[in-house]
């Protein structure tokens, strides 16, 4: 029936037929569907049905059938089906792993279907974007053995992919192959490297670069002058990101959000508040709404710089205008109080940011237990040590230590020993700072009959062992090295 109406040019007839067929035996039916078309076929000569089999179980999204359906067609000797190959690489471009795709398009193009550097690139581009750069390569190495030439396109994709691996370096050699081959780096070459240079921190390579792309007559865009001003801002050359971002105004090019960002971001890093609070008024007038991003970078540089007052204001901005903080903000004004002796504030900020149910670093719980103990709230302290590992934690060495210095300097040797003891159990290992804060505690409060001998060892103390025998606990110490 389905020759009957391909023959007689009813072609949509004939589809409908073959998907309602198809719909109702479902997925590795080909072989079965196969043999009745091919016992069907009669005097019938014309692959058309069959390469209309392979359209149909591609729109099915049926593509293991599919690529079955041109394996028989190829075992029966009919003609390469051209439309079955280019809607089911169409569909495999769309909807499967890139993997998968470049098999397939191996397989037709060794029998007989037509190469296409565009098909290339974008297979390239597929894996570059899944970080397989060796698979990127092997796709290039193909297209001349395809007897095709690389595009600029295909040399970008290329380089790009090296660039975004790190490997600057094979991306300036494939630069150089693209010169050799007459093939002429254009502004996306010269952008990408540029990107590559300043991510790995190379400034002045980059804007060496940045000149020989405007000796050589080609015009910098948007990408570029934002990825160099980027990469200055980051590496805290707030000059050189100013001087670009005036060669870039002299271009009639505008600002958008992320290059405002990253200039308010250089002035922060650089402690240029008043430069950045600038920045962020402009973007205002300029009809661009502060995000997350700026709000929370102009409150980390308030932060740093000790100006509580102004970071507070800037998150009650953040609240006005419904922006969320997330933990790098509640980081950064917990940090900012502890820095100031605000501890009690540090705290309430702490709490507000569990309540927001965002997750405190060790870190950040650490700067407020250090904060209580420096102010002599040690017990405060303790509690808090005690909460981290109810919530989960299982606090470092670094946050026991400073729960360990407020004992010692109270005099609360018991205490001391104790929480000692503590991390033993949990089995965090002490270091040379935790023995020889210990020996610095008794020193100052232990039995004036030792004080000497301890005072020799401090600095020399790097284990449990050494730290019991010199305060006369060398049960224990048995006890430790036995388990």
């Amino acid at each position: 029936m389905v020759h009957f109406l391909i023959d007689n040019h009813m072609d949509n007839e004939a589809k409908s037929l073959l998907q309602l067929v198809i719909s109702r035996k479902g997925k590795n039916s080909v072989n079965s569907v196969f043999a009745s078309l091919l016992e069907t076929q009669g005097t019938h000569l014309s692959n058309s049905v069959f390469e209309l089999l392979m359209v149909v179980y591609t729109e099915l999204g049926l593509f293991n059938d599919a690529i079955q359906c041109f394996r028989l067609l190829k075992k029966h000797k009919f003609k390469l089906p051209l439309s079955g190959c280019r809607c089911l690489l169409d569909q495999m471009m769309k909807l499967c792993s890139v993997s998968v795709v470049w098999m397939f398009y191996i397989e037709i193009l060794d029998n007989g279907y037509a190469s296409n550097v565009f098909v290339f690139n974008i297979l390239m581009h597929k894996f570059c974007k899944e970080r397989k750069i060796k698979e990127a390569q092997k796709v290039f190495d193909e297209i001349t053995k395809r007897n095709l030439v690389p595009t600029v396109v295909s040399y970008n994709t290329l380089i790009n992919g090296y660039c975004l691996e790190g490997d600057i370096e094979e991306g300036f050699r494939l630069k150089m192959v693209m010169e050799m081959d007459r093939i002429w780096p254009d502004v996306f070459t010269y952008s990408v490297l540029i990107n590559g240079l300043c991510k790995l921190s190379r400034l002045d390579e980059a804007i060496r670069l940045f000149d020989e792309m405007c000796k050589i007559g080609l015009v910098p865009n948007y990408v570029t002058f934002s990825t160099l001003i980027d990469g200055q801002c980051k590496n805290g050359r707030i000059r050189s990101a100013m001087k670009t971002f005036q060669q870039m105004l002299k271009r009639g090019l505008t600002l958008d959000l992320i290059l405002y960002n990253s200039l308010i971001n250089g002035h922060c890093k650089s402690g240029q508040l008043t430069e950045a609070k600038k920045f962020v008024d402009e973007m205002t007038r300029n009809r661009l709404k502060p995000d997350k991003v700026t709000f929370t970078t102009l409150l980390d540089g308030f932060c740093k710089e000790g100006n509580l007052e102004s970071a507070l204001d800037v998150k009650n901005k953040m609240i006005y205008n419904k922006i969320e903080l997330d933990d790098i903000a509640y980081t950064a004004l917990i940090s900012g109080m502890c820095r100031e002796g605000k501890i009690i504030e540090a705290e309430r900020t702490l709490r507000e940011m569990l309540k927001a149910d965002l997750k405190p670093d060790d870190a950040t719980y650490t700067m407020v237990i250090d904060g209580f103990c420096k102010m002599g709230e040690v017990k405060t302290g303790h509690e808090l040590l005690k909460e981290m590992q109810r919530n989960g934690y299982v606090p470092g060495v670094i946050t026991y230590n400073v729960v360990m210095n407020g004992f010692c300097k109270l005099g609360q040797m018991k205490n001391a020993n104790m929480l000692l003891d503590a991390m033993l159990n949990l089995g965090i290992v002490p270091d040379d700072i935790t023995f020889n804060t210990l020996l610095e505690g008794h020193c100052k409060y232990g039995n004036p009959e030792v004080v000497d001998k301890l005072r020799s060892e401090k600095g020399l103390v790097v284990d449990y062992a050494s730290y019991i025998s010199l305060v006369g606990k060398s049960g224990k110490a048995q006890k430790y090295n036995k388990k």
